[in-house]
Formats: structure tokens, sequence, C-alpha cells
């Protein structure tokens, strides 16, 4: 049952790229069935963010704090220029009123992804630190998330915060705080012992968060065929972008290893998360460009792994790196 377990979690891991556009695809079209349990989501959605924790102690946590310098440059990077970026564009495109700018912005200020962990891990960049900084922001969003929103589009939409950072602490933080708590618990063996178990689970959960939520868009599918052609571009380049100031906006460190590690957390959000938020607290058609990025946001990791591959190589074997401490 373990080597079952570790098979599918390797085997899920490899062609997720695939498998999660896959699944947004089948909620779309079986959306009629799978309507009636979107009750479910935050429920899976709990479990996952408890599996990530499972695997973060208090020991990657000081690993951060050590460096508070990249810690606070990958915040700034991810929550507030990329929304800024994501605000000027979709406010020029789409008019600063319109639901999809706000589903840009939203994109930006959710958590860092959990699936970054395994994209750092392949590409060569330093798995702990960036595992304790998706932990570390996980558990900052019920104050980062509300706070960004009223900073944009306070005077535009009235959303609840108490709510809101209600829901956020119940689907990130308690979840976090006791995944945390186990790995101490067990001094770090936990993982180990129940990832054959949880770690298959924990991605099924994912395929059928992002499944549920595509089918509370399902209907309003046929009034956004029209945006597509422009809304597609756009949510490309703002991926895109995220990315490449990650990468980018470490170039002073001269430190490969935190070049990747800062740009896939920079490019790569929960996104699961951004998608209950957008239907729980926004009109559906802020949700899609959220949706969108799934589509987007796992093939453009495959790409940026390519290029940091074709560097790697182009990159002379004599040259040192200075690493930060």
């Amino acid at each position: 049952m373990r080597r079952l377990g570790l098979a599918f979690n390797s085997y899920f891991e490899k062609w997720m790229f695939l498998i999660i556009p896959g699944s947004l695809v089948l909620g779309f079209i079986f959306a009629a069935s799978l309507k009636p349990m979107i009750h479910a989501v935050p429920y899976m959605f709990a479990f996952v963010t408890l599996t990530m924790a499972i695997g973060c102690g208090l020991g990657e946590l000081k690993v951060v704090m050590k460096k508070p310098r990249i810690m606070g440059l990958t915040f700034i990077l991810a929550h507030i220029i990329s929304p800024l970026v994501a605000y000027g564009v979709g406010a020029a495109i789409f008019g600063m009123d319109s639901p999809y700018v706000i589903g840009l912005v939203l994109f930006t200020i959710i958590p860092l992804g959990i699936s970054t962990v395994l994209w750092v891990s392949m590409s060569g960049g330093n798995v702990p630190l960036v595992l304790a900084m998706v932990v570390l922001d996980s558990m900052l969003s019920p104050l980062v998330v509300p706070a960004v929103i009223q900073l944009f589009f306070k005077s535009a939409i009235e959303v609840k915060v108490g709510p809101l950072m209600l829901d956020l602490t119940i689907l990130i933080v308690l979840p976090t705080i006791i995944g945390v708590a186990l790995n101490e618990w067990s001094k770090g063996k936990i993982q180990d012992q129940v990832k054959p178990y949880t770690a298959p689970i924990s991605k099924l959960c994912f395929v059928g968060v992002v499944s549920l939520n595509a089918s509370a868009i399902a209907p309003f599918v046929d009034q956004l065929k029209q945006d597509m052609y422009i809304l597609v571009p756009v949510v490309i380049v703002l991926v895109g972008l995220c990315y490449a100031l990650g990468f980018v906006g470490t170039v002073g460190y001269r430190d490969r290893q935190l070049q990747i590690t800062v740009s896939y957390a920079t490019g790569m959000r929960n996104i699961s998360l951004g998608i209950v938020l957008a239907l729980t607290y926004f009109s559906p058609l802020a949700a899609v460009p959220v949706v969108l990025s799934i589509l987007i946001q796992q093939p453009l990791a495959t790409v940026h792994h390519y290029v940091l591959q074709k560097l790697n190589k182009e990159k002379s074997s004599g040259t040192g790196q200075t690493h930060v401490t």
C-alpha cells in the first residue's frame, strides 16, 4: 500500500502540468453533476494545506527568519509589485471597474503555491527555504489578502473583511499550525510515515477543488467567449511577469540557487484558494482570471524550468557564486 501511494504521488507530480488543467476541463464538462458537491471544497482545501504543513517544522521556519531580507524581498515582489502590475495592466485594458481586474489582482495576493516546492526541487533551488516561505506566507494571508483588496478596491467593491479573514484563518492558518505542530511533535518523522497515504489523498483533493470550482463558473462560460481573446494573453503575460520579477529581482545576489527559489515563489500561487475566495466574495467573473491561471501556471513553470536549465548549462563551471547566509 505504501509503495502504491508513493508511486501514485510521483506519477501525479510528474504529470501535474496536464492533470490540473484536465481537471478544470472535466469540471466544465460535468458541471451539472459536480455542482451539488461544491460545499466540500473548503474541507478538501484544508486537508491539502495540512498535508503541506506537515513537511515543515520550526527548524525550517527558523531558516527563513535568519534571512529576513530574502523573505521580505520575496513578499514585496509577490504581493506588492505584482499586484501593482496586475492592477495597472487590467485597468488599462478592461477598465478599473471590471471584475477581471479584481481577479488579476487576486491572483497576485493569494499565498505562494505548495507546488512551488516541487519545481524548486527539480530545478536545483533551496527547498527548505521555499517550503518555509510558503508556510509563513500562508499564515500571513488573513492579513495580506484583505489589506491589499481594500487598498485597491475599497471604493469600488464592498468586501466583508471579518468573514474573509475568518475563512482564511480556517482554510490556511489552522491547518498550517496543526501541520507544523505535528512535525515538531514527531521530531520530523511524521511526514515519511504518513506521506504514502496523505500525499495521494491531498492530490485527489486538489483535483476535486479545481473541478468543483470550475463547475461553479461553468454557467458563465458563454458570456466570456468574446473576452477570452484578450483575457487569455493578459493572464499569460501576467503569470510570466511574476516568474520574471523573482528572477530579475534577485540578480544582485549573484546566487543562482536563490534566483531559482524566488522566481518560482513569485510565479506560482495557491490558485485553488484564489478560486474559493473569488467565488465566495466576488462575482463569478472575478474568478475567471484565477481559473485561467490554472491552465497557464504549470505549463509556464515547465518553460521556466527549461530556461533555467539552459542558463545553468551556459554558465561557466569556473564561475563562483556568492550564497546568501
